[in-house]
């Protein structure tokens, strides 16, 4: 288990890339479930290191990105920045992480300068109150008998620690062999106060939203996910609309489900709200989700 005092802290050092020089940044790893980079923390790190050439008047509206290769944890990874374009209302940036001399992800970002328009957006579902769920220390014991490593159950939780995460009804590992809905839904904020920068908001929130989102593929067809063994897999792409200002910190739910499962590959899709029901983030990812050859 993490021993650090302080979770969140940990993970915020993580995210504060050192600057090496003007546009290309440094930032190391923690470890991961699996032996690779966690996808979200290089989608939130190379947003950070766009995000620190753009002037502070404009916010992150958009991203997309590619996972190219499988990050080495024990390897710093270097973020380029291409300053693509700098018009009057938006930023472009494009970024490339490298490990070992090779990209391991890409991601371009865009950036606008706040300004008032039309507004309408989807409703909110419906969910029950985050504070009525367990949290990830409570509701993963009870599955420790779906995974064949007994150490399992601990690094979900030390993932974890940072971020409070609750699953409104039971994870893919907890009903193993029974087909659901391809549809999820978690609550999840900060397990501390963030500092005002929205930048570090729209981060954090990149960082989470890659712990979940193909759930609802594996929900499809009845499969527990990677920790349980019956799939192997990685994200391909990911791509987020950021609509309206939200706090990290702040109870956000994580409506997802899965349209689309094909050809080794399942599409999850999501809206990520406020507590009091505003569209914050759209969220679309495509995974390789494969059935282990026995």
């Amino acid at each position: 288990m993490n021993e650090s005092p302080d979770p969140l802290l940990d993970l915020l050092r993580l995210l504060d890339l050192e600057q090496i020089e003007r546009d290309i940044f440094r930032g190391v790893s923690r470890s991961s479930l699996v032996p690779r980079v966690f996808g979200g923390q290089v989608a939130a790190q190379a947003l950070v290191a766009a995000g620190r050439t753009v002037p502070d008047d404009r916010g992150a509206h958009s991203l997309h990105s590619y996972f190219l290769r499988a990050g080495d944890p024990g390897a710093p990874i270097v973020y380029t920045v291409d300053r693509i374009r700098d018009g009057r209302s938006f930023t472009t940036r494009r970024v490339v992480a490298v490990q070992h001399g090779q990209p391991i992800f890409h991601l371009s970002a865009s950036f606008q300068t706040h300004e008032e328009g039309m507004e309408h957006q989807a409703t909110m579902p419906a969910a029950p109150d985050p504070e009525t769920l367990p949290t990830a220390a409570e509701m993963l014991p009870r599955y420790a008998d779906r995974f064949s490593d007994p150490g399992v159950v601990d690094r979900l939780i030390e993932a974890r620690e940072a971020v409070d995460l609750r699953y409104v009804d039971a994870p893919p590992f907890g009903t193993v062999g029974e087909a659901r809905e391809p549809r999820s839904q978690v609550w999840f904020r900060t397990n501390g106060k963030l500092a005002d920068d929205p930048l570090l908001h729209v981060c954090m929130a990149t960082y989470v939203s890659d712990m979940t989102l193909l759930d609802s593929v594996l929900l499809a067809h009845g499969r527990g996910g990677w920790a349980v063994g019956d799939v192997v897999g990685a994200s391909l792409d990911h791509a987020m609309w950021f609509h309206r200002p939200f706090r990290a910190d702040e109870w956000l739910l994580y409506d997802q489900e899965s349209p689309s499962a094909s050809g080794g590959r399942g599409l999850g899709q999501a809206r990520i709200y406020t507590a009091d029901g505003r569209l914050a983030i759209t969220v679309i990812q495509e995974g390789v989700v494969r059935i282990p050859r026995g």
